[in-house]
């Protein structure tokens, strides 16, 4: 397979990268089922899904295979660097280089870049000293070797609503559109403006990592807008009705009587976009929130020590049936 024809062999049988050997067979075997020839005549597309499938069970199938994928990513099938040679593609003589200190090929690629750019593409280059653009500027991070993953900083509005991004990198000037749904960590590749390959001298593609900003009320909490929705305590009690932010303006929210502290309420499609005009959920989670001692007026102070005089309800009353 050439290094350009690169495939997520995860995405092809739709597990993760920390899927079971188990899971990747039952996946390889749905697929298979679904795809085989004799059960698809005559449709080329899905036998062409077919040997995708195929090609991607006997990587992750295979551990020693699939712990060379998982290390060296694009370029698993490269043959390891070594002493001797000075890896595939190189008739540099690296003398005593200790290649044993990298954990990806990748790592060994960006590090070869920093030290012998110029060599490798006979000299000259653009951007930072050495042959290969500082990427610091982009990423807050000086002398970062290109291809590597960038940060970008969004604020939250930029990241819902998507925006138009002009970054410095180097000695150019990239126009990024960030489209709009973007997550924090969700990757925006720039094609044509990442590493240059050794092995045949083609750029590759940059990727920019997003990095939200913090907000004073909206957060992500595994991977859905939420929010805190504060409630007093006789609100809590008898329930209310609640004004509560979204991005797109405040929606009126009933809060239940009896609710507790941790408990949440969905604003079904008040969340963050999914794409195709879909929206996602805003988690609510009701915090009850009591007033300070300074807060409470007299007449506040005289009516909750009525009340607690009058309780009849023990939040603690199975207590005493605790033991070790």
């Amino acid at each position: 397979m050439a290094k350009t024809d690169f495939k997520d062999y995860y995405a092809v049988l739709g597990v993760s990268r920390e899927a079971s050997a188990e899971d990747i067979k039952k996946a390889f075997r749905r697929l298979a089922r679904k795809y085989h020839p004799d059960l698809n005549p005559g449709d080329q597309q899905a036998e062409a899904r077919f040997k995708e499938v195929n090609e991607a069970h006997e990587v992750l199938g295979d551990p020693e295979k699939r712990r060379r994928y998982d290390q060296f990513g694009r370029y698993w099938q490269q043959p390891s660097p070594g002493p001797a040679g000075g890896g595939a593609g190189f008739s540099s003589d690296f003398g005593e280089f200790d290649f044993g200190r990298y954990t990806s090929f990748e790592e060994f690629i960006n590090e070869l870049l920093g030290r012998f750019g110029a060599e490798a593409r006979g000299g000259g280059g653009y951007g930072a000293p050495g042959g290969f653009p500082d990427f610091g500027e982009a990423s807050g991070r000086p002398g970062q070797t290109p291809g590597a993953e960038l940060s970008l900083q969004l604020t939250l509005r930029e990241a819902f609503q998507g925006t138009q991004k002009r970054l410095q990198i180097g000695g150019e000037t990239l126009e990024v559109r960030i489209p709009a749904g973007v997550k924090p960590g969700s990757r925006i590749r720039v094609r044509g403006k990442g590493a240059v390959n050794p092995f045949n001298q083609q750029r590759g593609d940059l990727y920019l990592s997003a990095a939200l900003q913090p907000h004073s009320f909206f957060r992500f909490e595994e991977g859905r807008l939420a929010c805190d929705l504060l409630i007093t305590p006789d609100e809590a009690v008898l329930g209310t009705q609640v004004d509560v932010p979204t991005p797109d303006g405040s929606v009126t929210v009933r809060v239940p009587a009896g609710i507790r502290s941790g408990q949440t309420l969905r604003l079904r499609g008040k969340g963050w976009p999914q794409g195709q005009g879909e929206r996602g959920d805003l988690m609510a989670k009701i915090q009850i929130v009591p007033p300070k001692d300074k807060e409470l007026s007299a007449g506040e102070r005289e009516l909750y020590t009525r009340i607690s005089s009058q309780r009849s309800f023990n939040p603690r009353q199975d207590w005493r049936s605790i033991s070790l």
